[in-house]
Order: C-alpha cells, then structure tokens, then sequence
C-alpha cells in the first residue's frame, strides 16, 4: 500500500468519525430553523456561520460518542469495524479531535452567531453525550431521552436567527422529537439481534414479541400528524403546507400501522425508509412556506 493510498484509508477513518450523514441531516435541520425565523430575507452571512458552528458541534459530539462507545461498537457486527474498535485511531486521538470539534463549534457560534444559539447548541452536546450514552446501556426509554438533543438542531437555528425562542420554535423541536420515535424503533427492529449482543436494552429487544414496540411507532406518527399540522397555527406554513404534511403523516402513520400487524423485518424496513423520507420531505415544505411567504 503506497503512501498516498495510506493518507486517503486515514483520512476516510477522520471524516467517518464524523458521521456525516447524521451531520448532513442536523444541518438541514438548522438551517430549517434559521429560514423560518428570519424576518425578511435569510441573511446568508450569518446563516452559513450557524451552520459551520453547528455542524462542528454535531460532528465533535459524533466522534466523541463513538469514543465513549467503542467497547459495545465492538461487539456489533454493524459497527465493529468503525475506526475506534477497529484499531485504526487511538480513543486518545479522537477524544482529542472530538473535543476539538466541539469546542470549535460552540466558540463559532458563541461570538459568529448569537450567545442563545451556543448555549442551546452546548445542551444538545451535554445531552447526548452525558446523559443518553450512558443511559443507552440501563433502559428502554433512553430512545426518549436521545430524541431530545436529536430534536434541538432547529432551535439551534432559529436561536441563530433570532436570538430568542417562541412557541413556533417549540413545534419544529416537537416535529424532530416526536419523528425519531419510529424513526429509531423501526431500526432498533431491524438490528435487534446486535443490539441484543452488545447489552442494549432497546425496547425491540426486551419487546420480542415487538406488539408494544410497533403499537409505539403508531401512538408517535399520529402525534407527529397532529404536531406536523399544527406548525400551520404557529404561522410556519399555509394551506399547501398542511395539505402536504397532512398527507406525509397518514403516509408515514400507514407505515407503522403495517409493522402493527406484520411484526416482521419488512415492515420495520419499510417504517424505516419512510420515516428517512418523511422529514426531508415535511422540512421541504416548510422551506417551500417560508420563501411563498417572503415573495409574496
């Protein structure tokens, strides 16, 4: 193996610590929040220095998680081959470069954006990485609690945008809160087995059965329906926005319903790739909303 091919195996093992499909998504996220609560037209200054901060937070708590949880990655064949428990970076090197990152962020937004916007951003970090990690390995309901700091990069947004919070900023952390229910049990079904192995109490693994667990992924769709629509009431979208996220939740709700009835791999995989499709799809619409709004 040459040098050069040496320096692209490690720089594809940096950037995979990273998560940046995860990171891709938070930022699409952000940004949905930093466009619907700007007044007038999106100043893209300052909207791209919130994403720059905000996606080297994300990325920073990426790595760091992956630092804290190498032993029990180890043991999942979906994740034993990650740089840490494949030995390919030193937990020293990338709890340095997580840390980095992290830092980075949080002083990128602290004085290029707003204080509000760092301080969230600095909960969102504690959060994930204080709370729900280590939860993750004692209780079923730490999927609740990881769907907090998942559903704050919108606030992390319109904390950027605006420097202040509202009920509207609220209904966007209810959306992404009450979506990574499924979204989340639908692939804890799909690898079960691995969780089972690594000592994570997913519901789908104390749930075998899986009555419970998929009765969860309908109770949460119908909410994010009810929640998803009432985004209109809270002034981020009109007529064409509740009939599209009308139709997207009884689409998604459809989904979970399936898995209520068939309990098997294909429904959770179908509930999956729905749930993938639903939020780029809801925040699109909003997006949509928002710029109707600023040409009319």
């Amino acid at each position: 193996m040459t040098a050069l091919t040496l320096g692209r195996v490690a720089l594809r093992d940096w950037v995979q610590l990273t998560k940046p499909r995860i990171t891709a998504m938070v930022l699409f996220t952000t940004l949905v929040g930093f466009v619907t609560a700007s007044v007038g037209p999106v100043p893209l200054p300052a909207l791209l220095v919130s994403l720059l901060g905000t996606g080297l937070v994300a990325s920073g708590a990426a790595v760091l998680n992956q630092v804290l949880e190498r032993g029990t990655d180890a043991l999942m064949l979906r994740t034993r081959d990650r740089p840490l428990p494949a030995g390919r970076v030193s937990a020293a090197d990338a709890s340095v470069f997580g840390g980095a990152l992290s830092a980075l962020g949080l002083a990128v937004l602290m004085w290029g954006a707003r204080p509000l916007a760092a301080a969230v951003a600095a909960v969102t970090l504690v959060s994930y990485l204080a709370v729900y990690t280590p939860l993750k390995r004692r209780t079923p309901l730490s999927t609740l609690v990881g769907a907090v700091p998942g559903a704050l990069p919108p606030v992390i947004g319109w904390a950027a945008a605006r420097g202040s919070l509202d009920g509207a900023a609220f209904v966007l952390f209810a959306i992404l809160f009450l979506w990574q229910i499924p979204h989340f049990l639908a692939i804890a079904w799909l690898y079960r087995d691995d969780y089972a192995r690594a000592g994570f109490p997913m519901l789908p693994v104390v749930d075998r059965e899986g009555g419970f667990t998929a009765r969860q992924t309908v109770v949460h769709s119908l909410a994010l329906l009810l929640v998803s629509m009432a985004a209109a009431a809270a002034g981020l979208g009109g007529a064409w926005y509740l009939g599209g996220a009308f139709v997207l939740g009884v689409a998604l709700t459809l989904f979970a319903v399936r898995l209520v009835s068939a309990r098997d791999l294909a429904a959770a995989r179908g509930l999956f790739l729905a749930s993938v499709l639903y939020l780029p799809a809801l925040c699109s619409l909003l997006l949509a909303a928002r710029f109707q709004d600023v040409t009319r």
